[in-house]
């Protein structure tokens, strides 16, 4: 059962965000802000709600979505007038209202910036899309391998010429629900002063491309230039680049700067210290690095580099990670109904974040949140009757 709004601890304790469901960027953005200690309303769809006593099955699979983890989750048809107007009372007493439609979708369904922001002035609007707002393509459909080739991300990635899509991190998560967090934050900074709320218009094009601003600077500076994987930070240096193992495993070096590549050449057995910074010697020095690192495993290196300033790190699957004892130290990863997933992240001193409560299931907090509106069980009960409300069970 996710916490009331009193019960919430963490630097957003007292701020309350109403989420529209959606896939992607939009939940994880709000994963975010629920596990800093916002009180987060997320708003389901009637259809998704699991009746009381019915059999639990591939339906429940959302429901349980890491990223929609520390919500309270009310069903609510907001296509009806009755579902309009609580959406409304809600939003009288929100900071926050976070959409991912298409644009225009809100307004269409009487919702957008303008009356709700008529009930709350003082409300945060926060849109995230994929091309934005406005333009040409505001209104066609797309996904994060779109957006991000757009923007010039894309074309950053992969060899030999074809980029490779990296699922999701740069452009929905990253360019997107990380994104629209950040701006949310700094909306409601502004908010001290103003006393206003205001729209905000986040894209994963524009966060993308916001992301290429270092490659773009050494790009127009001439620094830059080689195609896809023979650049000094994209695997075209010898000493930044992943290696594999005897094992079949991998390993990443990033030993960029010269003391630390001197520190990672020595306990490679490596001379040829002094020509790194040649890149016409590089593709060599990399056939050199790559049959050195070949000879022993990935355990056996983690041994002799882990800890010194060799920039070196072994390359883990989704399994290890939470086994490695620099994340078991700092808890990276805390236990969520039996499921060890990321923890909130930054950290703060003072109002620490508190582990994440699992996802429970659409319309699981309906009843209650009504209850805060002021609603009689009498209306209640005439809400469920006419499907303008669902409630169900917490999973």
């Amino acid at each position: 059962m996710s916490p009331s709004a009193g019960e919430r601890t963490g630097p957003l304790s007292g701020v309350r965000v109403i989420e529209m469901s959606g896939l992607g960027p939009t939940p994880f953005g709000c994963m975010m802000l629920a596990d800093l200690g916002a009180d987060v309303i997320r708003i389901d769809r009637v259809a998704d709600v699991i009746p009381a006593g019915a059999s639990v099955g591939e339906s429940v699979t959302l429901g349980t979505d890491y990223l929609a983890r520390g919500r309270r989750r009310v069903a609510l048809d907001i296509r009806c007038d009755e579902g309009r107007e609580l959406m409304l009372k809600l939003v009288e007493r929100a900071d926050v209202l976070v959409e991912g439609f298409r644009p225009g979708t809100m307004e269409r369904l009487g919702l957008g910036p303008a009356p709700c922001q008529e009930r709350n002035a003082r409300l945060v609007y926060a849109r995230m899309t994929g091309w934005g707002q406005d333009g040409p393509l505001s209104s066609s459909a797309g996904h994060d391998i779109n957006y991000i080739a757009l923007s010039g991300a894309l074309a950053l990635t992969g060899a030999d010429g074809t980029p490779v899509a990296p699922p999701g991190l740069v452009g929905d998560f990253g360019s997107g629900g990380m994104l629209l967090a950040v701006g949310v934050l700094a909306a409601l900074v502004e908010r001290q002063r103003s006393g206003l709320g205001q729209v905000i218009d986040a894209a994963i094009v524009d966060g993308s491309a916001l992301l290429t601003t270092m490659l773009r600077f050494l790009h127009d500076r001439g620094a830059w230039g080689e195609p896809v994987g023979m650049n000094m930070l994209d695997g075209g240096s010898p000493f930044y680049g992943v290696y594999e193992t005897s094992d079949a495993k991998h390993v990443a070096l990033g030993a960029v700067e010269p003391r630390f590549q001197r520190v990672l050449f020595k306990h490679l057995g490596v001379s040829e210290i002094d020509e790194m910074h040649d890149p016409s010697r590089w593709p060599e020095l990399k056939r050199t690095v790559a049959a050195t690192i070949a000879r022993r495993t990935r355990s056996e290196w983690q041994d002799l580099l882990e800890g010194t300033d060799a920039c070196f790190a072994p390359v883990l699957s989704l399994e290890e990670v939470p086994r490695h004892e620099q994340n078991q130290s700092r808890a990276t990863f805390v236990n969520v109904a039996g499921d060890s997933q990321p923890a909130p992240a930054p950290r703060f001193n003072r109002t620490p974040a508190a582990s994440p409560e699992p996802a429970s299931s659409p319309g699981a907090n309906s009843m209650e949140v009504l209850a805060e509106l002021g609603v009689t069980r009498e209306a209640t009960q005439r809400l469920l009757d006419g499907s303008v409300v669902a409630a169900a069970r917490h999973t």
